[in-house]
């Protein structure tokens, strides 16, 4: 392997978070086993790293465009930290074909979800000159001024973030490709918003299926190689947040599926070769 290899896919990764909200993890898992040679465990170990180092510069790059919904970003947050907890603990138990079938069967699902919002979005572009990023209103989930939450929609959030959060644990992606679709379609938020949030809860899902899997027997880290990755991603994510500004809501739903439906094909080609 040469080191143009994490340093042309940290570029990647770091592009798409920053002006996808995520993918960045999809990208780097398969990246990681078929071209640097590690095992799905490791590999997806090594992700979250990247994708927590990437989410902390994409959160201070969206916060201050004000396209971060911070308290229903933390409350998503930490309801996920549970699912990925028990996702972790799966992962390390399911053999790697497996757990690569199974990635490109949810990428595909998550792909019809996206696509189908992208088409809502854009036939509400056509329509009028009103944003199409404001095709559902609905209340805050959470108010701060004053303190106030919905409790209707509690459950609901509760058992989206916690099947997100065993997703990110069990597949090391980060969660994005699952995040950015229920903050949009349970919560509500515009995409814009939606994008810049999924940072702030893939930051906290990513941290605590690390700490999960710290304690796991046996699993290395190749520092040296996670570390240029890691710094790759941060640095075009930057460039991502300027992108993510000035592309159109429906445009990059429709981007997030056909990205998501393009590696859950080379997933499941791979897993099966």
């Amino acid at each position: 392997m040469t080191w143009g290899v994490p340093v042309v896919v940290g570029l990647l990764v770091g592009l798409l978070m920053g002006s996808l909200g995520g993918g960045g993890g999809i990208i780097a898992v398969p990246a990681l086993i078929h071209l640097m040679g590690q095992d799905p465990h490791q590999a997806t170990t090594t992700s979250l790293v990247v994708v927590l180092m990437t989410s902390v510069v994409g959160i201070v790059q969206h916060g201050r465009a004000g396209r971060v919904a911070w308290s229903e970003g933390l409350v998503f947050g930490v309801l996920t930290v549970g699912g990925a907890a028990v996702g972790s603990v799966w992962s390390a138990r399911v053999p790697p074909q497996v757990l690569m079938l199974s990635l490109g069967a949810l990428l595909v699902a998550v792909a019809g979800l996206m696509a189908r919002r992208a088409a809502a979005l854009a036939r509400a572009h056509r329509a009028g000159p009103t944003s199409s990023d404001a095709v559902t209103v609905r209340r805050p989930l959470v108010s701060t001024r004053p303190l106030r939450v919905d409790l209707g929609r509690l459950p609901v959030v509760v058992a989206v973030a916690t099947g997100a959060g065993v997703l990110t644990g069990f597949f090391g992606v980060g969660g994005g490709f699952a995040v950015v679709p229920a903050l949009t379609l349970v919560l509500a938020l515009p995409m814009a918003r939606a994008v810049g949030t999924s940072l702030l809860v893939m930051v906290v899902t990513a941290a605590a299926s690390l700490a999960v899997r710290g304690g796991t027997e046996g699993l290395q880290l190749d520092w040296p190689l996670t570390l240029t990755f890691g710094l790759c991603a941060m640095g075009a994510s930057v460039a991502g947040v300027r992108l993510a500004g000035g592309l159109a809501a429906h445009r990059q739903q429709a981007a997030f599926a056909v990205l998501l439906v393009v590696v859950a094909v080379i997933t499941t080609a791979q897993a099966v070769v």
